[in-house]
């Protein structure tokens, strides 16, 4: 799921487009296997069960695994899939959901001050979290599962750099000046 060009501004060009760490599917794979595995092996018993209410546990045991797998592994693949982290020249875009959509949007101009943490997994797997600063009234963007979050973190700073070179580049051009 690329994000649309139609979005952007004129002038403003896509520098990172990310999506969360593939470690964030980790979890939902592991349910997946032991829900699986548990699963079928509670209804495998349950063939050996002489009782009239083995039709009923198995639908309870077949109901359980899909709200199980409903819950912990489609709704985290789907927001996974869903969620962008776009980081253009002029602003840090943050969108989640597929049928109702989140989003926040972060000038560079208003960063103040970006920083990011990793756990000793996350730091083994390249990933982290990100914490962007705003002068503006929201206070604090906080990205989670971002990949190679150093180097977004120093591009970010980059970013806002040249951003605010261009943004006083256009403030020193005469009004009637509009060709540079």
């Amino acid at each position: 799921m690329a994000y649309p060009k139609k979005l952007l501004a004129d002038d403003e060009s896509i520098v990172y487009e990310l999506k969360p760490h593939w470690r964030a599917l980790i979890a939902p794979v592991v349910v997946f296997l032991v829900t699986l595995a548990v699963g079928f092996y509670v209804l495998a018993k349950l063939t050996t069960w002489d009782s009239s209410a083995r039709t009923a546990i198995a639908w309870i045991v077949v109901i359980l695994m899909v709200v199980a797998l409903v819950v912990w592994v489609v709704r985290p693949f789907v927001y996974w899939y869903s969620t962008q982290y776009v980081f253009t020249d002029h602003r840090i875009i943050v969108r989640t959901g597929i049928i109702a959509r989140k989003g926040r949007d972060m000038p560079l101009s208003r960063v103040n001050d970006v920083s990011f943490s990793h756990s000793f997994i996350e730091r083994f797997l390249n990933c982290g979290t990100l914490q962007v600063e705003s002068a503006g009234t929201q206070g604090q963007l906080i990205i989670t599962s971002v990949p190679n979050v150093e180097q977004i973190q120093r591009d970010i700073y980059r970013l806002h750099d040249e951003d605010d070179m261009r943004r006083r580049r256009q403030s020193e051009q005469p009004l009637g000046d509009t060709d540079a």
